[in-house]
């Protein structure tokens, strides 16, 4: 939960993130095999700092969906929740839409990103 509230607050402080918005299917269509496209959408920002909850989301309100590859830019200053309250406020997204190749990579490779989440420890114990 924290390595996403941090994902979320780099999200927040302008670095890109990986999203997309769902569109007609057209804008896909049109994507080729080395090209990216962009568009904004307005978007939910919810921070939550609460002891029950520590958690921080982004919901486009055009319906937007998540896919492997593409980015999202939030703008605006930081959304920070003082402890024991959840925040809400609209903003505005860029989404720039991965190119068919980014989209195959990242699919590829997003499984050997998550291993790098894991801890391997190789210790002997200690007998007394």
């Amino acid at each position: 939960l924290l390595t996403f509230v941090n994902y979320f607050l780099h999200c927040q402080c302008g670095r890109v993130y990986r999203a997309s918005p769902a569109g007609d299917g057209n804008e896909r269509n049109a994507m080729g095999l080395f090209t990216r496209t962009t568009e904004s959408a307005p978007c939910e920002v919810e921070v939550s700092h609460r002891f029950e909850s520590l958690h921080a989301h982004v919901k486009f309100l055009n319906g937007a969906v998540i896919n492997p590859g593409d980015e999202v830019l939030i703008h605006g200053e930081p959304v920070m929740a003082p402890y024991g309250e959840v925040v809400r406020e609209e903003r505005t997204a860029t989404i720039t839409r991965a190119s068919s190749l980014e989209q195959l990579w990242t699919r590829m490779t997003g499984d050997f990103e998550m291993m790098e989440l894991c801890e391997y420890s190789f210790s002997e114990e200690v007998s007394v």
